[in-house]
């Protein structure tokens, strides 16, 4: 735990790890689509990306449950139903691994990538109005909307470059954050604690999803999930 403490806070305290995106062109115009990246090269910052989401929304869940106690709060939440149904399977063997196309791995991620936007934005913007909520949280909730907008600019180029596809009609849940509106305080923290409980899911989800694509374009043999 000590040691993912000090990496997040200098992950949240790393200008370049807070500006930075996986399409950023140092030394080049970023205005315009002249930005050529490597597909190695951003596969490389798209994972050290989800990675350090991930990282950060662990430490988020964290200090949300050390506020609850603070606050003298219990939700009783049964753990098994305060996600919504799985929007992407997680491929449970190695066959299975193997039928799944690199177009299935990256569609998935932008569904991913998309369906959190919103609700993580309402939660950063709901935290605000808390009595006395941990500077520290408002911090991590800011830095992991801002990333995963970044994370998807990511994937999206990661998309043209590697199926040569412009842009993209996904089918995913057409339900957003319409399934968190609340009409209480209760029902408020309710929410914004699924949010950041179900959303550290799926980021590891993306981080594992992006790691297997990483090694099917570059390294092509010994990849899987296990």
């Amino acid at each position: 735990m000590k040691k993912t403490t000090v990496c997040v806070a200098f992950v949240l305290c790393s200008p370049q790890a807070v500006t930075g995106s996986p399409v950023d062109c140092p030394n080049q115009d970023t205005a315009g689509t002249s930005c050529a990246i490597s597909v190695e090269k951003l596969l490389e910052r798209a994972v050290q990306h989800a990675e350090l989401i991930y990282r950060v929304s662990e430490e988020s869940k964290l200090l949300f449950d050390e506020m609850l106690i603070s606050y003298g709060m219990n939700l009783h939440i049964p753990k098994g139903t305060m996600c919504a149904p799985k929007m992407v399977p997680v491929p449970m063997s190695k066959s299975e691994i193997q039928q799944i196309s690199d177009k299935w791995i990256l569609h998935s991620l932008l569904i991913l990538a998309q369906f959190w936007i919103d609700p993580l934005v309402e939660v950063q913007a709901s935290l605000e109005n808390y009595e006395n909520a941990p500077s520290a949280l408002l911090t991590r909730s800011k830095w992991i909307s801002t990333k995963l907008m970044s994370l998807e600019q990511g994937i999206m180029v990661l998309i043209r470059q590697i199926l040569g596809e412009g842009s993209l009609t996904l089918e995913g849940p057409e339900e957003t954050s319409d399934r968190f509106v609340s009409s209480n305080i209760l029902q408020t923290v309710r929410r914004d604690y699924s949010v950041i409980y179900c959303f550290r899911k799926d980021a590891h989800k993306m981080q594992t999803f992006l790691k297997l694509l990483k090694c099917r374009q570059i390294d092509k043999e010994n990849c899987s999930l296990f």
